[in-house]
This record gives C-alpha cells, sequence and structure tokens, in this order.
C-alpha cells in the first residue's frame, strides 16, 4: 500500500507520519523534503533560480527512484508525506501502477488563517532547516536571527501557492479527509488501525 499525507504546509503531515512509523515500524517512509535538504549540504546554492534547477535535476528524479526500487522490492507499506499537487500525481500514478500498489491519501487541512500563523512561526523556529528559507545556502551556514532570513515567504505569497496549487484537491486513489484546524481535536487512532486493517488482508 501506498500512503499519501497531503495537504498545505502548517498541516502537521510530519507529526502523522511519526505516528505512522511508530505503529508500523517496518514501514519505508520517503520525503521530498528530506532529499531537498541532503542537496542542499551536498551542493549548496547561491541563488533562488540555482535551487530551484537543483530540485529539478537531482531531487526530484532521486525521489521517484527511490520510491520506485522500495516499490519493486516489495514493501508492504510506503508512506510519503509533502503537500503534493497535480504536478507529481502523473509519475505517482504511474509507480503505483507498475508495481500493483494500491493507493490512499490522507489529505490534512485548516482554515488559511491557521495554515498562515502555523507556516509563520515554523518559518522562525530554530530547527528550521536554513535551506528553506535563505536565497543562498551552503553547508555549515548559521543564522542566530531566523526573522533576518532572505526568503521568507509572505501572507500573500502564501496564500496565492496554496490557491494555484490546489493542494486541498489532491488525490490519489482512496481518499481519507482530517480536519486538523485544531491539534488537540484530532484522534488519529481510527485512522491508523484503518491502514492496519488494510494491511492485513
Amino acid at each position: 500500500m501506498l500512503v499519501l499525507l497531503a495537504g498545505s504546509p502548517g498541516t502537521g503531515k510530519s507529526y502523522l507520519l511519526n505516528l505512522l512509523k511508530a505503529r508500523f515500524p517496518n514501514l519505508f517512509a520517503l520525503t521530498p523534503d528530506e532529499i531537498k535538504e541532503c542537496y542542499a549540504e551536498s551542493l549548496g546554492f547561491d541563488s533562488l533560480a540555482e535551487k530551484a534547477q537543483i530540485e529539478k535535476q537531482y531531487v526530484w528524479p532521486f525521489y521517484y527512484q527511490a520510491l520506485g526500487l522500495y516499490m519493486s522490492l516489495g514493501k508492504r507499506l510506503v508512506v510519503s508525506e509533502y503537500p503534493f499537487s497535480e504536478k507529481q500525481k502523473p509519475l505517482l500514478t504511474f509507480l503505483a501502477q507498475s508495481y500493483g500498489y494500491d493507493c490512499l491519501t490522507i489529505r490534512l487541512t485548516a482554515s488559511f488563517e491557521t495554515l498562515w500563523e502555523r507556516r509563520f512561526i515554523r518559518d522562525r523556529a530554530d530547527d528550521r532547516h536554513l535551506s528553506f528559507i535563505m536565497e543562498r545556502y551552503h553547508y555549515g551556514d548559521v543564522l542566530e536571527d531566523r526573522q533576518a532570513a532572505t526568503n521568507h515567504i509572505t501572507k500573500e505569497a502564501f496564500r496565492q501557492i496554496i490557491t494555484d496549487r490546489r493542494y486541498d484537491d489532491f488525490q490519489l486513489g482512496e481518499l481519507i479527509e482530517v480536519n486538523v484546524e485544531d491539534y488537540k481535536q484530532v484522534d488519529y487512532r481510527p485512522l491508523i488501525e484503518r491502514i492496519a486493517i488494510e494491511l492485513s488482508k
């Protein structure tokens, strides 16, 4: 089974992935953002154009190749989290069909104001990888004042990206939608057990 944790930035996809890892220790997890960090550290970039080229030339080919390799090995549960859009759908569909994987999309949703508040805070957190908030980055770079980062997204640009990429419309295979407006009100247990039931079939 291929499980895609989808939804806009700020919906808690990484948190849900960690819950799934705890419940299913043998799952294979792959996230484009982790690969982006690896290439940012190994290659670095001096402009946003160079960063975009690295992602196109290295990050996405690596992601799809790694996904395909693990599917070819027959891993029972493959999980990936990202703000997926129609851009990724054709290749994900091709891989799932090629290796006979059923797909489940878990789409997390929240209001724009909530998403923006979370994004604003996350981009200024000390553990946020600098490559996501700087116009240039090389391994070892340090920035004490995260407010001074050179590539902070504006509220309107964030709104435009969410609108243009239609994160809330992405679906591959079966869909489960979860409202994460208030994290404290979300119970992931039924969702996780549903995956367990599917795997036991």
